[in-house]
C-alpha cells in the first residue's frame, strides 16, 4: 500500500535524522574531563610513549568518533538504512569529522585480511550447498536430533560449539549457516516470520560464540589475550590452564543459550513435517557422495585441518600462517583444472558482499575509537569502580561489562587489544586479584551475544535474513547476564580447586 511505504520512508527519514543529530551534539559537546585525562595520561606499553599524542586533539577527536559510533547504532538497531550502508557513510563522517585521513581510514579496513578470510569462507560455504553435502550433513544432524524442533535448536548449539573449540568461530559459523537454511527451506520456512527461523540461525551464531572461549584456538583474540597476560601481567598460562576455565564455562552456558532461545522464540512448530523414522529412511536411502560432493568434503577438511594444525605448520613452513590464508586456498582450489564443474558466476552470487563491507567499515570504525582515546575513556567510565567490591562481583562485572562493550568494538582483536591492558592496568591500580579479573575478560573478549554487526560470527547467519538485529539484541541482553553470572562462577570454583585466588 502506498500509504504503509510512505509511513515506512518517512520513519527511516526521522531516524536518519535523529542520528546525524545525535552525532552533531556529542561532536560538539566539550569533551569531559575525564575523557581529556585519559588521553593524556595513558601509556602505549610497547614503547612506554603517550598512546594516543596529537591525533586526539585534546578529547574533540574522540567525541566525533563517538559521535560516528552513536550515529550507527542507532541506524543499525532500528535498520533504518541497509546495514552496510551505515557502516560505509560511518567512513565518510570519520573523514568529514577529521578523525582520520581518508586513505588510512580506508585501508584500515579494506586492507584487513579478514576480507579475504571472509570471501573464502562464504565461497567454501556456498559449495557446500551447492554441491549437496550440505543438504547430506544436515541430514546426519536430523537423523540425531530427529524431527523435535527444540531438539534440532539445540544440535545445532552443541555442534557449533564442539566445533568453534577448535575452529575458529567465524569459520563454523560459515559451515553451520548453509545446513540450517537448508533445513529452513526444505521446510517453506519464512524469513522473518518465523520463531523457529530465528531461534535456528541465532544458534548458529551462539554455538560458535560460546564453543570459541574454551581453547586459545578457538578465536583469534585468545592468543592475543595470552600474549598480554604474560608480557603485562606475568601470567604465564599453558594451553591447559586457559581450557581449565574454558571448557565447563562454555559447556555450561549450552543449556542457558538454549532455555533462552526457547523463550524468546519458541517455535510455532513443535516437529518438522517429516516423522523421525522418515529421517532415518532418508539418509539410509541417500544415494553415495557425487563427484562434486566429494572436492567440497576434500577441501572442507583440508581448510579445517590446515586452522586446526597451524601451530605444528608453521615451523617447518617457516612462515606465518594466517587464518585467512586457508580461506583463500579453498577457494582457489574449486576452480583450479579438473576440479569443481561450478563456474564462479554460479557461486559470486552467493557471496554476501554486503557483509564484506560491513565488516570492513566495522573494523575501521572500531580502529578509530582505539586510536582516538575514546574505547578506553568508556571502558574505564563503566568499570573504573569495581575494585571497591569482593573478587565475585568483580569477576561478574568484568565479564558483564567486557561482553556489552563488545557492542563498541568491531573486531575480537580489538576487543581484547584494548581491554586486556586496561583491565590489567586496573587491576593493578585498585589492588585487585589482576589473574581473576584479567583472564576473565581474555575469555570473554570474544562474546559477542547482543549486537548482529559486533562479529563476522553473527553477520554470517544474520545475512541469511530469517532474524533481525533487535531479535538478536533483545535475546542477547538476557544472554549477556547469564553468561557473565555463568562464568563468574566457574572462575571462582576452578580457581577454587586450583589454588589460584
Amino acid at each position: 500500500m502506498p500509504g504503509t511505504k510512505l509511513s515506512l520512508t518517512g520513519r527511516n527519514a526521522v531516524l536518519l535524522v535523529l542520528a546525524f543529530a545525535l552525532c552533531a551534539f556529542l561532536v560538539a559537546v566539550q569533551p569531559p574531563a575525564s575523557l581529556a585525562a585519559t588521553i593524556k595520561n595513558a601509556v602505549d606499553p610497547g614503547t612506554g610513549k603517550a598512546s594516543y599524542g596529537a591525533a586526539a586533539q585534546g578529547g574533540e577527536a574522540a567525541m566525533a568518533a563517538l559521535g560516528v559510533l552513536a550515529f550507527c547504532l542507532v541506524l543499525w538497531v532500528t535498520e533504518a538504512l541497509p546495514f552496510h550502508v551505515t557502516g560505509l557513510l560511518s567512513l565518510a563522517l570519520l573523514t568529514l569529522l577529521k578523525v582520520g585521513k581518508y586513505k588510512e581510514i580506508i585501508s584500515t579496513g579494506f586492507g584487513n585480511d579478514i576480507v579475504v578470510f571472509f570471501i573464502g569462507v562464504l565461497v567454501l560455504g556456498a559449495f557446500i550447498t551447492k554441491s549437496g553435502l550440505g543438504k547430506r550433513i544436515s541430514t546426519v544432524i536430523l537423523s540425531i536430533t530427529g524431527n523435535d524442533t527444540r531438539l534440532i535448536v539445540l544440535g545445532f548449539l552443541v555442534t557449533g560449539t564442539l566445533l568453534s573449540m577448535w575452529i575458529t568461530d567465524m569459520a563454523v559459523a560459515a559451515m553451520l549457516m548453509p545446513l540450517a537454511r537448508a533445513i529452513l527451506q526444505e521446510e517453506g520456512v519464512p524469513p522473518m516470520k518465523s520463531n523457529f527461523g530465528k531461534a535456528l540461525m541465532i544458534s548458529v551464531a551462539w554455538g560458535a560464540l560460546i564453543g570459541g572461549i574454551a581453547t586459545p584456538a578457538g578465536c583469534g583474540s585468545n592468543p592475543i589475550a595470552l600474549q598480554f597476560l604474560s608480557t603485562m601481567a606475568g601470567i604465564n598460562l599453558s594451553f591447559l590452564d586457559w581450557m581449565a576455565y574454558g571448557v565447563p564455562a562454555s559447556l555450561l552456558l549450552l543449556a542457558p543459550a538454549w532455555g533462552i532461545l526457547l523463550l524468546f522464540f519458541p517455535p510455532e512448530m513443535k516437529r518438522l513435517k517429516v516423522s523421525k523414522e522418515e529421517l532415518k529412511r532418508e539418509l539410509k536411502d541417500m544415494a553415495p557422495m557425487n563427484r562434486e560432493e566429494v572436492i567440497t568434503l576434500v577441501v572442507f577438511i583440508l581448510t579445517v585441518l590446515v586452522w586446526v594444525f597451524t601451530p605444528l605448520l608453521q615451523g617447518p613452513l617457516g612462515m606465518v600462517i594466517e587464518i585467512s590464508f586457508p580461506a583463500l586456498l579453498a577457494a582457489c582450489l574449486f576452480f583450479l583444472p579438473g576440479m569443481s564443474r561450478t563456474k564462479w558466476k554460479e557461486i559470486e552470487g552467493e557471496v554476501d558482499w554486503a557483509g564484506i563491507l560491513l565488516i570492513v567499515s566495522g573494523l575501521s570504525l572500531g580502529q578509530y575509537l582505539y586510536k582516538t582515546g575514546a574505547a578506553e575513556w568508556l571502558a574505564v567510565t563503566m568499570l573504573g569502580r569495581i575494585g571497591e567490591v569482593p573478587l565475585f562481583p568483580q569477576i561478574f562485572l568484568v565479564t558483564l561489562g567486557v561482553c556489552l562493550l563488545k557492542v563498541v568494538f568491531s573486531s575480537n582483536t580489538v576487543t581484547a587489544t584494548i581491554l586486556i591492558p586496561l583491565i590489567i592496568g586496573l587491576g593493578k591500580a585498585l589492588s585487585m586479584d589482576a589473574t581473576a579479573i584479567t583472564l576473565a575478560a581474555g575469555l570473554t573478549s570474544s562474546l559477542a551475544f547482543v549486537l548482529v554487526t559486533t562479529t563476522p560470527t553473527n553477520v554470517i547467519p544474520f545475512n541469511a535474513g530469517y532474524f533481525s538485529i533487535k531479535d538478536m539484541a533483545k535475546a542477547g541482553l538476557a544472554m549477556t547476564v547469564v553468561a557473565s553470572l555463568v562464568i563468574a562462577v566457574v572462575f571462582m570454583a576452578v580457581g577454587a580447586m586450583r589454588g589460584a585466588f
